[in-house]
């Protein structure tokens, strides 16, 4: 069974997710620790369970996500997934980190690519990949069917959706993967979001401001 375990990092409040399972194999997604104290409490939190990080997944390459995505590999070893359309804006970070505060960012490149339907495989787990731009062009969630839970990055928040008045952002786009991707998973589904709390698949539904299908 897939656990997961949250950490909020650097001054956006970002959520850095690690699942891991009974194998002790674990996944990390979107990891936002830049300063030093961050990046103790990731890599106490893994010694700590005694976890073999196997892989490096960014659901989308804003600078929040993607802090510590050159300590991830290089401590652990491991190689970075991203979705292939996400790859300018990773290489852009490195030109405009400096502009929020973050001049010892490191620039990274993908080793993979993650698209629509493809499984992220750990222990012995598995996610599928979801599509879902909108908030970025190349966005994708990572849903356990089995469990029920997505990872779903800054697409859907708790009464509130990603943000897209940035570069690659759409409103239009973001609201149609929100209702075609994700409020076509049951309603009992978890959403573990890129910031703030989690909720349900069920919960957006109903009282979500900006995307409610059920009135």
């Amino acid at each position: 069974m897939i656990q997961v375990h949250s950490f909020v990092f650097n001054p956006f409040q970002e959520n850095t997710y690690i699942l891991f399972d009974e194998t002790r194999e674990a996944i990390i997604i979107d990891p936002g620790c830049y300063e030093k104290d961050e990046q103790k409490d990731l890599t106490a939190f893994i010694e700590s369970k005694d976890l073999k990080v196997k892989s490096l997944i960014n659901t989308h390459c804003h600078v929040d996500h993607v802090l510590g995505n050159s300590f991830v590999k290089d401590h652990y070893k491991v190689e970075l997934g991203i979705h292939p359309i996400e790859l300018n804006l990773l290489r852009a970070v490195k030109s405009y980190a400096f502009n929020y505060g973050f001049a010892g960012y490191h620039g990274t490149e993908p080793e993979y690519y993650l698209n629509e339907g493809d499984k992220v495989k750990f222990g012995n787990s598995k996610l599928e990949v979801l599509f879902v731009p909108g908030h970025a062009p190349g966005h994708i969630a990572l849903y356990s069917k089995e469990q029920a839970f997505c990872i779903a990055g800054d697409v859907l928040f708790n009464r509130s959706i990603g943000r897209t008045d940035l570069p690659g952002g759409n409103f239009e786009t973001l609201i149609h993967s929100i209702q075609t991707k994700l409020f076509v998973l049951p309603d009992n589904t978890v959403i573990f979001p890129g910031h703030g709390p989690s909720t349900t698949i069920g919960e957006e539904k109903r009282y979500n401001p900006y995307c409610a299908t059920i009135k």
